[in-house]
């Protein structure tokens, strides 16, 4: 298992890669495919094509704009290139830093971490080589030309340096004197093909490539590819030739279009009614109302416990699943961040069924999971939004959202796709476990095709949240109360609130609050409040007026009934629809997400790409 280490060199994460072996100039296709992948994340970006036997490298630190001037000024010709965001963990965001990388004979990009960078670089400046950035990528670059220098072509001179790479990376490598190939590479990292009318190309994902061509090819775990104009050659890890099926990518090319809207993120939170109807369609049948699940080849009555790995937003939504599972199922339910669970060496019994959630399914702390999960004899079911992804491929139960490609770095329809999957896979293993009648699966299955309707009717209250978000915009500290499942969305409410708008936020079970947060109250802290009207709300009432005792500013988000009840004396309240108790934390995830859009519209922040966060991190 590859274990990055992050105090060993510049590690890269979810940066995008492209490269281009085309027929026409290509700087502007490169320029375009980083464009699409913005959403991953960076801080530089830089572009390297092959010209007149020369290597023409543009680089700028920064938005993707300032590498625009930079071309506009010094423009890069060309028919193959390379090109890359970076995003890096440290070694400062400068265009030294910045990719390509380049020795005399080669450039090259890199995403992922190389862990034995620094006995490879002392090896090489002993002899004689010099390094210009403090990237660990730039080690390969000298690897590979140290070894073409030696005598060895472009082809056998990756052969020769690959095995000697530890870590994680997929690469895309031009030649200077090889101006009609490139050369690519991937492990741990994912890597696509694509296949063009006399062109080929390399992108880390298929958005990127999705103006260029809908033929592509995923590379397997290992596998590094030979691509020129007239085809390519692919080798797994032991060097063998293979060949694997050229699929279409499904990718549209406007798919990152915003339409009419401002951000990203705004239009993802609308997307939401039509993905999840989308995303139950593939788990619930109308017609005889059940919930059913792909086709399975284990038995998912002899579950006798459930692990749930996974990081950040898909951690809260297996948070809430923790409570359908064992609600619904009867199932014991234990659930760790990814980056913790290794590492405590947790007790996994045989027979238990270990469910990893991930947007990207590329995450490497929770694909290192999964495998320590797959090797100690657990079932993996697998909730991830990329069906193609390196979890998907190792899973034994695939349960893909359908969520479409989520470009804000701040995840929401992903969020809530998930949780649609999450409350399908909880009925369902009730149902195997005899534990739900088929009257109340028809219950189940009835409220969940009611969900979409429902987020329509929370996304009418839009204008109401964006109204009242200059009140919570000035704040420095902002709490989050919710009990039962509706704590988990407290959390996701704070864990929104601080990756846009950058206001130190926390969420906490309402019944908490007396046990230290309560010293945080005063004047100036704004209390939001989850609490739709049923049994535990008497219970958050009395935590209210524990707040308001104490000159706290409530924001109560909760139903007529419940606002009818508690929302006077509230600074602010959003109203949402009545809703079934199986649905709500898909519905109340609707006014946390918009609460904390809006906030950041306020105080102008990047909402799309806020500071220091990557879409995804594929390394530990």
């Amino acid at each position: 298992m590859v274990r990055p280490r992050m105090d060993k060199g510049a590690a890269e994460h979810m940066c995008g890669i492209i490269g281009i072996v085309g027929k026409e100039e290509v700087a502007d296709r490169l320029v375009d495919g980083l464009r699409r992948m913005e959403y991953r994340g960076y801080d530089s970006a830089g572009v390297c094509t092959v010209y007149d036997g020369e290597l023409i490298r543009r680089r700028a630190p920064g938005k993707l704009l300032n590498l625009v001037k930079e071309l506009a000024v010094n423009p890069a010709p060309g028919n193959v290139g390379i090109a890359h965001t970076r995003w890096a963990t440290h070694g400062a965001p400068t265009a030294a830093n910045a990719h390509p990388h380049a020795t005399e004979k080669l450039a090259l990009v890199h995403n992922g971490i190389i862990e034995n960078f620094r006995p490879l670089r002392e090896a090489l400046q002993a002899k004689g080589r010099v390094f210009e950035s403090e990237t660990d990528t730039e080690v390969v670059a000298h690897l590979v030309s140290d070894l073409v220098e030696g005598g060895l072509s472009p082809v056998d001179a990756v052969k020769a340096a690959l095995p000697q790479l530890r870590g994680a990376f997929a690469l895309a490598i031009a030649f200077r004197e090889h101006p009609d190939m490139l050369i690519g590479a991937r492990l741990g990292s994912p890597l696509v093909l694509g296949y063009g009318e006399g062109e080929t190309f390399l992108g880390s994902d298929a958005l990127a490539l999705a103006p260029l061509t809908q033929r592509i090819t995923y590379l397997e775990e290992g596998d590094w590819v030979v691509i020129r104009r007239e085809g390519v050659e692919i080798y797994d890890k032991d060097n063998n030739p293979v060949t694997h099926a050229i699929v279409a990518s499904g990718a549209s090319a406007a798919a990152v279009e915003k339409g009419n809207f401002r951000h990203f993120m705004q239009k993802e939170i609308y997307d939401q009614p039509t993905v999840v109807a989308q995303t139950l369609q593939s788990y619930v049948r109308r017609d005889d109302e059940s919930v059913a699940l792909p086709q399975i080849d284990f038995d998912l009555s002899a579950i006798k416990r459930v692990t749930i790995v996974a990081c950040g937003t898909s951690y809260y939504a297996g948070l809430v699943a923790k409570y359908w599972f064992e609600h619904f199922a009867r199932l014991p339910v234990d659930i760790d961040v990814a980056s913790e669970f290794r590492y405590r060496d947790p007790v996994l019994e045989p027979g238990g069924l270990a469910i990893f959630i991930s947007q990207s399914g590329e995450t490497a702390d929770t694909l290192a999971a999964l495998r320590h999960c797959k090797a100690n004899g657990q079932t993996i079911a697998v909730v991830v939004n990329v069906p193609t992804s390196s979890m998907a491929r190792e899973a034994d139960l695939l349960l893909p959202t359908h969520a479409g490609p989520e470009i804000g770095v701040a995840s929401t329809k992903a969020f809530t796709c998930q949780l649609a999957v999450l409350a399908a896979l909880a009925a369902h293993l009730a149902v195997k476990r005899g534990r739900m009648t088929r009257d109340e699966e028809r219950e189940v299955v009835r409220n969940l095709i009611e969900t979409p309707s429902a987020l329509n009717a929370a996304l009418a209250y839009d204008d109401a949240i964006a109204a009242m978000a200059h009140l919570i915009a000035p704040a420095r500290d902002v709490l989050y109360l919710g009990r039962g499942q509706d704590y988990p969305l407290a959390l996701e409410g704070a864990l929104k609130l601080k990756e846009i708008s950058y206001i130190h936020a926390e969420g906490y079970a309402s019944g908490e609050m007396k046990h230290g947060p309560i010293a945080l109250i005063d004047e100036h802290v704004p209390v939001i409040v989850i609490a739709p009207s049923g049994p535990l709300f008497e219970k958050t009432v009395s935590n209210m007026q524990e707040v308001r005792a104490r000159g706290g500013k409530i924001v109560l988000i909760s139903d007529a009934e419940g606002l009818a009840e508690a929302g006077e004396g509230c600074m602010a309240t959003i109203e949402m629809p009545q809703v079934h108790p199986l649905i709500a934390p898909l519905v109340y995830a609707v006014p946390v997400q918009l609460l904390a859009y809006h906030v950041a519209c306020v105080k102008g922040t990047d909402v799309d790409q806020p500071r220091n966060l990557a879409k995804s991190v594929t390394v530990e």
